[in-house]
């Protein structure tokens, strides 16, 4: 699971959330961002209204909280979405002594090292993101 700082930057940077099954999210306040929740068809569900995405929380009983809205949520993208998101910059992932991932971005190819894969690809991805604003 990537860490908060760069699930954020990689929102910040323009990464949009289409909820579905299975995502892991956090409930961006200081207060709550211990909990990291994970979309279902049962106990957290993504309703979508004409004034946006709202994450339902169905039948919990441990939280006075029915549902709250997607841009007050932070997704943590899985491993496999990152991968998804980088689409054909994505060159590879090798494992020696940590991860590497190899992107080409803008023609140019780089690499991004981390401790966990997911992190190595969050990298990869934050990057190609700032380069589409640049």
């Amino acid at each position: 699971m990537i860490s908060t700082e760069l699930a954020r930057a990689l929102r910040d940077s323009g990464l949009v959330w289409k909820p579905r099954a299975g995502d892991a999210f956090r409930i961006d306040l200081v207060e709550a961002d211990d909990e990291l929740f994970v979309l279902s068809d049962m106990t957290v569900e993504a309703h979508e209204f004409s004034t946006g995405t709202v994450l339902g929380f169905n039948g919990t009983t441990e939280w006075a909280l029915d549902s709250v809205a997607l841009d007050e949520a932070l997704w943590h993208p899985h491993e496999h979405q990152l991968r998804e998101a980088l689409g054909p910059a994505f060159v590879s992932l090798t494992a020696i002594d940590g991860y590497t991932v190899t992107a080409t971005i803008d023609g140019l190819t780089g690499t991004f090292r981390a401790d966990a894969a997911a992190d190595a690809y969050a990298k990869a991805l934050l990057r190609l993101l700032d380069s589409l604003v640049a």
